[in-house]
């Protein structure tokens, strides 16, 4: 079920009335029926993957609890198994036995034919919706086990709960059990205050989607249709709008899911901090995707060895940390490069840190003119690495940034409508704005608090913007595909 979507609008009022109208002892089983329905409604069959990883895991934390350090090991390697095995299978079977016959063909060998593959197409395998999310959230609660940072959950429909929790489960935030188990339990009485601000996340959330992701994805779409068009100045600013468009639908999605949960009194952990406005790449990825990015450097980054050893096993383990990001996005080489290119850049950003600071101080440069200078350069490499972010092959985003870069055009009006144009750079321009001075959490914060004929004319404003504005297209988010 889609948040953007007319069963959500029906589904939501259901399952907050009924959470409150419900005896504590009982309100789990609510939401996890909920959740269940939530990610079942258009395929049910998706369940028995969500069933699987969650009687797996719920086993192997009550098996570690007491086990020796040996059946520990066999313990984790078993979760491990299944849920790495399952994302490998349905998300990256097909990827890997491409590329495997790729190169061999490169070398002459025909591992292969369209004739003998017979029924194992694996292209036609489906992606189960929010796989990459629950996987590797049910793995750091075993992982965490068997670490000893926390005792596993005996109530299996708590921790049922704690996996299928609908409002993060197919886009996240990637949620530890130390945070959300503890929320699960609570006993939650109605706060109208706290439910008010979960709905103005919802609306703001609904707003970024419909209105402003949306609208910028048609002209996304467009210019990335045509990767070698001459309009090169149309083709920058496809890659601008699609940065833009990128972070306003995640952020929408996490706005939702932050709105949602806040309504039944689960406060879901931040997924984004302004990273558009860092001014450091390390700072861009420390505020973009948050808690991927934590549970990356937690279970991959640090045991590796982190940034203690020598500058090249540091540069080792940055580039395995981003090949795991890119790929953890897509089955595809597009990511793997687009991974790679910004481990690349963080290389060269801790690597000439003296250097650039030796320059910088020659110069005289004060703080906020090298911050400015970080930015300008941060960003626009960001929205080239984009590009094969967004490209379905490498071919096409190669010719993508060719042409980017051949101006021998001035047209940018690739829609045929300057007003659709610059309408997409003025929501472009306002969100930025909202998010430079409130962040992407603290939205209510703009009507909370406010004189009734303030909060009134927002309210009026709000359902007048989304009436003429909103693209009714019910696009996916853009997550959902990973």
């Amino acid at each position: 079920m889609l948040f953007n979507s007319f069963e959500f609008l029906i589904f939501l009022p259901i399952i907050v009335f009924g959470f409150y109208f419900i005896d504590h002892k009982y309100r789990w089983g609510w939401l996890l029926l909920g959740s269940y329905l939530f990610y079942s409604f258009h395929e049910p069959e998706l369940l028995i993957l969500l069933l699987i990883s969650t009687i797996t895991d719920y086993f192997c934390g009550l098996k570690m609890a007491d086990a020796s350090h040996k059946l520990k090991k066999l313990y984790l390697g078993l979760s491990l198994t299944v849920n790495l095995g399952m994302l490998f299978i349905f998300k990256y079977l097909g990827f890997f036995t491409n590329s495997v016959n790729d190169l061999f063909t490169f070398f002459g060998v025909e591992l292969t034919t369209q004739e003998n593959m017979g029924s194992y197409n694996f292209s036609n395998i489906l992606l189960p919706v929010g796989i990459s999310f629950y996987t590797f959230q049910t793995l750091s609660y075993t992982i965490d086990i068997y670490r000893g940072a926390i005792k596993p959950e005996r109530h299996f429909g708590i921790f049922a709960l704690y996996v299928a929790f609908f409002p993060q489960l197919v886009a996240g935030p990637i949620e530890r059990a130390s945070r959300l188990i503890p929320q699960l339990r609570s006993h939650v009485k109605v706060n109208l205050p706290n439910i008010k601000k979960g709905l103005i996340l919802i609306a703001w959330g609904f707003f970024l989607k419909v209105v402003v992701a949306d609208r910028l994805g048609i002209y996304v779409d467009t210019a990335f249709a045509k990767p070698d068009s001459p309009h090169g100045f149309a083709l920058t600013l496809g890659a601008i709008f699609f940065m833009f468009q990128i972070y306003f639908d995640f952020s929408a999605y996490t706005s939702i899911a932050l709105g949602v949960a806040k309504t039944i009194g689960v406060e879901l952990m931040q997924n984004f901090n302004r990273p558009i406005f860092a001014t450091t790449v390390s700072g861009f990825w420390k505020s973009w995707h948050i808690s991927l990015m934590q549970w990356l450097r937690d279970y991959v980054f640090l045991p590796l060895g982190g940034s203690r050893g020598s500058k090249a096993k540091t540069i080792r383990n940055v580039i395995i940390l981003f090949f795991v990001v890119g790929l953890w996005h897509g089955a595809s080489w597009t990511f793997v490069i687009w991974g790679l290119l910004n481990a690349l850049l963080l290389i060269l950003d801790f690597g000439t840190a003296k250097l650039r600071k030796k320059v910088f101080d020659s110069l005289g440069l004060k703080k906020r003119s090298i911050d400015l200078i970080g930015w300008f350069f941060g960003v626009s490499y960001i929205i080239l690495t984009l590009v094969f972010f967004r490209a379905p092959s490498l071919n096409d985003a190669l010719t993508y940034i060719e042409h980017m870069f051949q101006f021998k055009s001035m047209h940018v009006n690739i829609l045929e409508s300057y007003f659709e144009l610059i309408l997409s750079i003025i929501f472009i321009l306002g969100v930025q704005t909202v998010h430079y001075y409130k962040g992407n959490d603290k939205i209510y914060d703009l009507v909370i608090g406010q004189p009734a004929y303030v909060r009134w004319s927002y309210y009026v404003a709000y359902v007048f913007i989304i009436a003429l504005f909103a693209i009714n297209r019910q696009n996916t988010f853009i997550y959902f595909q990973f």
